[in-house]
């Protein structure tokens, strides 16, 4: 019997609707956040935010930009690849 692990999917590649858009759909038991200097837009399961990996994320993100951020969705303060490098850690862990 085996299962599923969820996927990192970038924007780009899961859909043409999701490419940077900030009114795109996101798949339900998914979240949207922006990584790196161009705000490149990530679609991760939400299961991650309750990993202790992601949540260090949220924190570095709470310290740099509050809760008051004018991109308006949730900003990830890392390179692409480091974000990918701890998301695929999660997936693999």
């Amino acid at each position: 019997m085996g299962f599923r692990v969820p996927r990192i999917r970038r924007a780009s590649s899961f859909s043409r609707n999701l490419a940077s858009s900030k009114g795109g759909n996101v798949p339900k038991g998914y979240l949207a956040v922006y990584v790196g200097e161009k705000m490149k837009r990530f679609v991760i399961p939400i299961s991650h935010l309750n990993q202790p990996s992601f949540q260090d994320l949220l924190s570095q993100a709470e310290k740099e930009f509050g809760y008051d951020h004018p991109m308006g969705g949730l900003t990830i303060p890392c390179t692409e690849e480091d974000f990918e490098s701890a998301i695929s850690c999660l997936m693999n862990g």
